[in-house]
């Protein structure tokens, strides 16, 4: 059955770098396009990036950009999520997910995704 199966959630100073990762099972990851959403307590699931199937386009949220970057492996079926500088704000369960249609800025919203990691917690210190 195929599956996503994240790592590299856990806490960091503010400041700090953390690296996520995405490993896929049970399927060909280059036939999909990857992002990464966020959901901190009592808020609603936000994207943060994303990224097509051939890794040509990439895509990051206001938020995020000059300290994340999104990329993929597909020799090992994984996808990353590199954050830098994090700050307090950037704490939340981070979800991995994957879809096997790469329609640019769809990849935007949730709704486009049909594969869900089990989500990763990212703390952020001070």
């Amino acid at each position: 059955q195929v599956q996503l199966v994240q790592s590299g959630g856990g806490l960091v100073q503010a400041g700090g770098s953390l690296r996520l990762s995405c490993a896929a099972s049970g399927r060909t990851f280059s036939d999909y396009a990857m992002g990464w959403f966020r959901q901190a307590p009592g808020k609603e699931r936000e994207f943060v990036a994303a990224m097509d199937r051939s890794g040509g386009t990439t895509f990051l949220a206001d938020s995020v950009q000059g300290r994340f970057t999104i990329s993929r492996d597909n020799a090992k079926n994984t996808g990353y999520l590199q954050m830098d500088s994090l700050k307090p704000e950037d704490a939340a369960v981070y979800y991995c997910a994957a879809s096997p249609y790469s329609s640019g800025s769809a990849l935007r919203g949730r709704g486009y995704y049909t594969l869900w990691g089990q989500g990763t917690q990212v703390t952020v210190s001070s």
